[in-house]
């Protein structure tokens, strides 16, 4: 059970509520076993001596006792219930708050839908730990404890033999609970995969019904599911086994001391509220046993979610933030330099994306980056946001390391346009505020007005206040380009970085979005990415980027009398017809 070791830092804050809800599970284990004593007195007393008053006083006792058992019982499911969904609340939002800061590398090789299968599926295996499972063995494992010391006090010949059997109900939770607990980690694992591959699935479903490979998606989903039921039946099948031989033995035992007391009480040896009372205890014992048993396996495939858990929250960061962090100078000025910087991607080691990248941007210039694909543009933009750090150079904004600074500092420098803008399941205001979320609506509407948004938004059914749906598929290419324009707006960036913002628009789109753009980049510094050269010619200058290097830097008519890469780029674009025909 050490992977249940990740929750004590979680019960900590809350070790007043664990006190009371341990005494609680006390006086109800307490109470059940006072049942016994009450059963012998209303026997021995009541029926054998015909004494109607001990049946009074003992049917009062019983009514005590039933009265603080429900009372006892009720607070501790209480209790347990609300420890449980509070530390899987914080557990949950600790883990997520890990992974979001983790970075884009790590997500390269991890599946989003593993991710929220751990915090969601897993967690949930927690609650019922904390909220159920880990209460009911503490109380059974309290009665069946207590209830063997009352066995020993009502009959020490009975009770040595009724511990004798103790021994063979341990070697099957032995043998078989390490086995579970493992099957329990593949099943959790398998039930990961089905939730990745359903996500990515309903993530893609336009491609998919394009494509007409709905059945396919089907099936393939469906080798997940059965994938995960035959893990499940695998984990279910050994811990059903485990389960019938404790029961079998415990209340086997039970029967064969039953069938002894009862020669005792035919002789003369104990009296039959003796017997009653053992029978009560064997039984509570037996039952205990088995409860244990059952919950043992819960433990166990709670110790496996655990072990995944601390497997995620364990995943070391791949950038650190500075132990003394430096400060950009203010106000900001947005000078950009490249130095020497080299970068391969970790899925892709054997391959630099940039091979000593130099490029010095001036505060409130406009350069266009432009290549081939694969050329290293997009590179440029992830290291700049430091989303992965260079093996070799540095990146520096106004004169300072980018590595020295805050996350939050550099990037709230920094605003970027992407080709595919993402939106949120949130209002228009809301994704507009993204970047700031103290923006009062004045500005968010004004933000909208400089990037032309403000007339589509006011045709929606609620304005701004509109809820956008999943990733705002609700609104066309260019409108979600608009809001992403007002978003960065509203940012106030003095660095722009713009990602492709128009190539995927249609021309009338494109003429609204450009001009907000243009406003977007007035006097602030801008790096632009294009592979549609007609919207880069305006730049202050031009870097061609090949095979990770720049090659050639200038405007537009000086790159195109060059002769170089940037002038073939140029020709096939400017005369497709006759590249074509050629």
């Amino acid at each position: 059970m050490s992977g249940l070791g990740l929750l004590w830092p979680y019960l900590k804050p809350y070790r007043g509520r664990v006190i009371l809800a341990t005494l609680s599970l006390l006086v109800a284990a307490g109470t059940v076993l006072a049942f016994g004593a009450c059963l012998r007195a209303l026997i021995d007393r009541g029926f054998a001596q015909g004494r109607p008053d001990i049946l009074n006083y003992a049917l009062a006792s019983l009514l005590a006792v039933a009265v603080v058992l429900a009372i006892a019982s009720g607070a501790r499911f209480y209790l347990v219930s609300w420890l449980g969904e509070r530390v899987v609340g914080d557990l949950r939002k600790d883990l997520f708050a890990h992974v979001v800061r983790l970075g884009p590398a790590w997500f390269e090789i991890k599946r989003s839908g593993d991710v929220m299968s751990r915090i969601s599926a897993d967690a949930q295996l927690i609650e019922q730990v904390i909220g159920s499972s880990a209460s009911v063995a503490l109380r059974n494992s309290l009665m069946c404890a207590g209830g063997i010391v009352m066995l020993v006090v009502t009959n020490p010949k009975l009770a040595l033999l009724a511990l004798a059997v103790v021994p063979l109900t341990v070697v099957p939770i032995v043998l078989f609970g390490r086995k579970v607990r493992a099957l329990s980690r593949e099943a959790q694992a398998r039930m990961a995969d089905m939730v990745s591959e359903g996500g990515e699935t309903l993530d893609a479903v336009r491609t998919v019904q394009a494509f007409a490979q709905e059945d396919r998606a089907a099936q393939r989903f469906g080798v997940a599911t059965e994938l995960a039921f035959v893990a499940a039946v695998r984990r279910i099948t050994r811990r059903a086994i485990m389960t019938t031989l404790v029961i079998f033995i415990v209340f086997a035992a039970v029967g064969f001391l039953l069938w002894m007391g009862g020669h005792d009480v035919l002789t003369g040896r104990i009296s039959a509220g003796d017997l009653t009372a053992f029978v009560f205890y064997a039984v509570l014992v037996a039952s205990s046993g088995g409860a244990i048993s059952e919950t043992i396996g819960d433990l166990q495939r709670a110790s496996g979610a655990a072990e995944r858990l601390s497997e995620l929250a364990s995943e070391p960061p791949v950038l650190v933030e500075p132990a003394q962090p430096t400060s950009l100078p203010k106000p900001t000025q947005g000078a950009v330099a490249f130095a020497g910087v080299s970068f391969r991607y970790p899925t892709r080691p054997d391959s630099l994306a940039l091979d000593r990248f130099d490029l010095a941007v001036a505060p409130g210039e406009t350069v266009a980056i432009v290549g081939p694909s694969g050329a290293g543009k997009t590179t440029v933009f992830n290291l700049l946001l430091r989303f992965y750090d260079p093996e070799a150079g540095a990146i520096r904004v106004d004169g300072v390391d980018i590595r020295e600074l805050r996350f939050a500092e550099l990037r709230r420098a920094l605003a970027i346009v992407p080709q595919e803008p993402v939106l949120f399941s949130a209002s228009v205001a809301d994704n507009i505020r993204y970047g700031r979320p103290d923006a009062s609506d004045d500005e968010v509407r004004a933000a909208a007005d400089a990037a032309s948004a403000t007339g589509f938004i006011e045709t929606l059914p609620e304005g701004f206040a509109t809820d956008l749906g999943v990733r705002g598929l609700r609104l066309s290419g260019g409108q979600r380009q608009r809001l992403a324009i007002a978003r960065a707006l509203l940012c106030d960036p003095a660095i722009l970085l713009l990602d492709e913002a128009t190539s995927a628009l249609d021309a009338e789109s494109e003429l609204a979005v450009q001009q907000a753009l243009d406003r977007l980049m007035h006097k602030r510094t801008t790096l632009v990415i294009a592979h549609r050269l007609a919207t880069v010619q305006k730049a202050d200058r031009i870097v061609v980027v090949d095979n990770g290097r720049a090659v050639d830097v200038g405007r537009h008519s000086d790159l195109v009398r060059r002769d170089g890469l940037y002038a073939r780029l140029a020709e096939l674009q400017f005369n497709l017809p006759a590249a074509a025909a050629d």
